[in-house]
């Protein structure tokens, strides 16, 4: 490793702070561009593409060791183009390489994501992610590697060149879906079987599915909500529940600070992998929420708010919009901001307060994280206040005062570092969880949160006809692709569902015009993952199956079924359909892959309650604040003054004066206006 500094290569003039961390590299890097691939033609050499994120622990180790390493950088630069993508801005070429890891490996995937391509047309050779600068583990030397994978590339291009042949053979089934069959007949049998496979998969004992490492997999959770909202079945909530409680309970949860981690490295959900992403967030704020209106449980309200609070403290920028993540590391070690001693604790609080707090965080047990010590809920004020014969009361107030204590002294250490780029699907996914936040918790500031992102992308990352994926410090750019549509389409119905505004739903259209327009397969039903325009790349998937985020195609086709319902849109009920029937198939393989797809299915199946209210504004937000209390998760309210023009004919026809009055409609069929709030609170009730 060298502490020299050198001259900034070609990452210098980009927006993604992942690829500005290797913009002093000694290695010759390129980001993924015509021109750098149009120079590992020139030159014949094969690209080294290595992929990985800001906030990703392992990509810092393999940067440090390899990346900032002279001897290391001098053989990548003499046999390779060396390309450096950020996962998080350029999915499209993460998906394919991903997959094309797994076919070429038989591994799992995972980032940092290390590839060997083929100048001429980009297919993969050889590939893995994390390598060592020593032998271990089974794997070579990074050096050794890009000598020998330059020797088998010199000496044997004919094996390659059958290789790759076969390979292109399985990386185009990986996306193979049957195009929609008009005579499929869509019912919810793939909901049952994977409701069925959750509850094999279930941790009776800490929640959650499968063991170590565990991750929250909000859309496996939603779904359970849905389906005992959908059947009043006890196992779907229960299992929701209690997996809710853990995590909360769990240090996945920032127990000072709010806000959740990535994933937890033991079944416990006490030790995390200490990064936290926008996008894990966003869903799980919703689904608290949620929770929260279905169970009462404080403990869920809680924990949205404090989720809520943290993004609004720390991740929203002055514009509006949210910043992607924070790092894993600070000062180079791993969750040294969110760890403690308990002589910290006994300095900064009282006796009272630090007695109850280290009964409560575990602090009184043994280190659990590299001789210190990470907090997590060991016993509940309940417990505490139970065993000590006092009012719980008490307890809660002296928890409370330790943890703003703490957390004033925690923001006088090194904080870690921020990914400010701003991605137009994960703002998407916050927008939600925000909008949901406010209506469930009735929240005014989670709104205006939410507010802020929308103006901030309708103004800086839309220029009237597409999106832009990515912003950072005012340059918005890359194309767009499905999951900003579809995630932001979503988004803006839920944000609707807390302030009604024209130029939102007008600008929902407008992205849903596009989403047609630019991603969806006419033919075969389904959208692409790019758009029509885009770029050419070994390969354009259509995928139906989730992975850190929820399929583009269920949030979709959801959102196009939200959408049609509320327009009137016969065209986006139309492609939503057709999207199920192209994705059957793999529902009927996998539907605990596919969740957010069995979310628009339960909705072509079952379309959720809307409850229009028009009228006076000031009497139908009175009645919209009413109304929201009693909600369940599978309905919506919109307040639309009666004096909004421009509306789609099937909403302006629900008119009348002045009077306030509700329109309570599934799908399409409405129930006779009513125009008495008692009435309709029975109606609903």
């Amino acid at each position: 490793m060298s502490d020299k500094s050198f001259p900034p290569n070609a990452l210098a003039g980009e927006t993604s702070p992942y690829l500005l961390q290797h913009a002093n590299n000694p290695v010759a890097w390129h980001p993924w561009s015509d021109e750098a691939l149009a120079l590992a033609r020139t030159e014949g050499k094969p690209i080294l593409l290595s992929v990985g994120y800001s906030a990703c622990h392992w990509c810092h180790v393999m940067a440090h060791e390899s990346f900032e390493d002279e001897e290391t950088a001098a053989l990548m630069n003499r046999h390779f183009i060396n390309i450096k993508v950020d996962r998080e801005e350029r999915p499209d070429i993460d998906k394919i390489y991903q997959t094309a890891q797994q076919l070429l490996t038989g591994r799992t995937g995972g980032w940092p994501l290390t590839m060997f391509l083929m100048p001429d047309d980009h297919t993969p050779f050889f590939g893995g992610t994390y390598f060592p600068p020593e032998p271990r583990h089974g794997l070579p030397d990074f050096k050794s590697l890009l000598t020998r994978i330059n020797e088998v590339y010199q000496e044997d291009r004919a094996a390659i060149a059958e290789q790759n042949t076969a390979f292109i053979k399985a990386l185009e089934q990986t996306t193979a879906a049957d195009p929609a069959d008009p005579e499929t007949r869509l019912d919810t049998s793939p909901v049952e079987l994977c409701v069925e496979q959750l509850a094999r998969a279930f941790d009776r004992r800490d929640g959650g599915f499968g063991g170590a490492p565990k991750f929250p997999h909000p859309g496996n959770l939603e779904l359970l909500l849905y389906q005992h909202g959908r059947t009043a079945q006890p196992g779907p909530l229960d299992m929701t529940r209690f997996t809710l409680e853990k995590m909360a309970r769990g240090g996945i949860y920032d127990q000072v600070g709010g806000g959740f981690c990535r994933y937890s490295v033991d079944a416990e959900w006490r030790i995390p992998h200490f990064e936290k992403m926008l996008y894990d967030n966003g869903p799980l704020l919703a689904l608290y929420a949620n929770a929260w209106r279905i169970s009462g449980d404080e403990l869920f309200r809680q924990t949205a708010r404090g989720t809520a609070e943290w993004v609004m403290r720390e991740m929203q920028s002055a514009e509006g919009g949210f910043y992607s993540s924070l790092d894993a590391d600070s000062e180079g070690e791993e969750g040294k901001f969110y760890t403690w001693e308990p002589g910290e604790a006994h300095r900064l609080l009282s006796e009272a307060e630090f007695d109850d707090f280290v009964r409560y965080s575990g602090l009184d047990r043994p280190d659990n994280f590299e001789g210190r010590w990470h907090l997590y809920v060991a016993e509940t004020p309940e417990e505490i206040a139970r065993k000590s014969s006092r009012d719980p009361g008490e307890v809660e107030r002296n928890l409370q005062s330790a943890r703003a204590k703490l957390f004033t002294e925690r923001e006088r250490r090194v904080r870690p570092g921020r990914d400010d780029k701003i991605l137009t699907s994960w703002n998407a996914l916050m927008l939600k969880g925000m909008s949901v936040a406010a209506l469930r918790l009735q929240e005014p500031g989670y709104q205006q949160s939410a507010q802020r992102c929308l103006e901030f992308i309708h103004a800086g990352m839309w220029d009237g006809k597409r999106l832009a994926a990515t912003c950072k410090d005012g340059r918005a750019h890359l194309n767009a692709y499905l999951d900003d549509y579809a995630f932001l389409i979503d988004a803006i119905i839920h944000l609707l569902s807390c302030k009604w505004s024209g130029k939102w739903l007008e600008f929902a259209m407008q992205l849903a015009d596009t989403l047609l327009e630019q991603f969806y397969d006419r033919e075969a039903g389904g959208f692409f993952f790019t758009s029509h325009d885009h770029e050419a790349l070994l390969q354009r998937r259509k995928d139906f199956t989730d992975d850190s985020l929820p399929s583009g195609n269920g949030v979709a086709a959801l959102a196009l079924l939200l959408l049609g319902h509320l327009t009137g849109r016969q065209d986006y009920l139309d492609a939503a359909q057709k999207t199920l029937k192209c994705g059957w198939s793999t529902l009927e393989r996998m539907p605990h892959a596919c969740t957010a797809l069995l979310m628009a299915l339960l909705e072509y199946d079952s379309p959720r309650r809307v409850i229009i209210l028009r009228g006076e504004e000031e009497s139908i937000a009175r009645w919209q604040q009413e109304v929201a209390a009693m909600l369940d998760i599978r309905s919506l309210v919109f307040a639309i003054p009666g004096t909004e023009q421009g509306l789609p004919d099937l909403i302006n026809e629900k008119k009348t004066g002045q009077a306030a009055t509700a329109f309570v409609c599934t799908g399409f069929t409405c129930l006779e206006p009513i125009s008495d709030l008692t009435e309709l609170e029975r109606v609903i009730g």
